[in-house]
């Protein structure tokens, strides 16, 4: 089952405070690796990070796949890294209820910030749902009406669902109703194509060019005379030579009458000029964080 990139998905890389996210699997090896990369982003910006994994897992499994590196040690011995459980979170109530977990996260948001750390990261695994009995329709309406948690940008989440536990029609639903979505695996490349444009997603490198190829060449076919051709970069934290060379290599080969707008990071307009886009007919490059225009 192939999950869609939008106009709201992200790299992990990408998320800070504030953001909620939607997370997905279908191997039990690749889920461990957007949770890895978000936790250990949060460790290094001095925020808490509370993990709630498969109910399944063995908290020592739990800390090895996330880490395969080097065993956090520190962090979990001074209490920045906790493992935790749905179960012990709503404790010691066995029920849950949505405004009893928001009650509890923000709780430990505050504690966090109590204690000295930036904010809470939290890694919540969908797994508990089967794990307490929960009604899936109880579920989603938290997922989408969780707002105030976010709000002062102290918080942020990562919901992962497997997709082979949770239908197609759910995991879809909770892609659409978070704010943000994520790419399934670090590194991934994604695209969403629009009315106007393509929003390119991920990194762009060796391991991805031939999507990144084949995604400008889809958006730049549609590309004419008339409005201009928008390729939003603003998702792309790395753009190396390679794709940019090939960027700039189609864009000169477009149709000639196309305009063409580049919006990007400084770093990334840096890097075109040097390669020669000033010299690209019809090319214009715009350095910012905007989004789809």
């Amino acid at each position: 089952m192939a999950v869609p990139v939008g106009a709201h998905t992200l790299s992990v890389e990408q998320m800070g405070l504030g953001d909620h996210a939607f997370a997905h699997y279908a191997d039990d090896e690749v889920r461990w690796g957007v949770l890895g990369v978000f936790a250990t982003l949060g460790l290094a910006r001095n925020e808490k990070v509370v993990v709630m994994a498969d109910p399944a897992v063995p908290h020592d499994e739990v800390v090895r796949q996330m880490f395969p590196d080097e065993r956090p040690v520190q962090a979990l011995e001074r209490g920045q890294l906790r493992l935790t459980s749905m179960r012990e979170l709503i404790g010691p109530h066995r029920r849950f209820t949505a405004g009893r977990q928001l009650g509890r996260l923000r709780e430990e948001t505050l504690r966090a910030r109590d204690e000295g750390y930036a904010g809470l990261r939290s890694v919540i695994d969908m797994a508990w749902v089967e794990d307490l009995g929960m009604d899936i329709e109880g579920v989603m309406h938290r997922e989408t009406h969780a707002q105030a948690l976010f709000a002062d940008r102290s918080y942020a989440e990562i919901c992962t669902y497997d997709r082979r536990r949770f239908s197609a029609g759910t995991v879809e639903a909770m892609r659409v109703g978070h704010p943000v979505a994520l790419l399934e695996r670090p590194g991934d490349l994604g695209a969403f194509h629009f009315g106007h444009g393509v929003r390119m997603v991920g990194d762009a490198d060796w391991s991805t060019r031939a999507p990144w190829s084949s995604a400008l060449r889809t958006a730049l076919e549609g590309a004419g005379a008339g409005r201009p051709l928008l390729l939003d970069l603003t998702a792309v934290p790395f753009l190396s030579v390679t794709c940019a060379a090939d960027l700039l290599r189609q864009v000169r080969h477009a149709d000639p009458e196309s305009r063409v707008e580049v919006r990007c990071s400084t770093f990334h307009a840096g890097l075109l000029r040097r390669l020669g886009a000033p010299a690209v007919g019809g090319l214009r490059l715009v350095e910012g964080e905007g989004a789809l225009g």
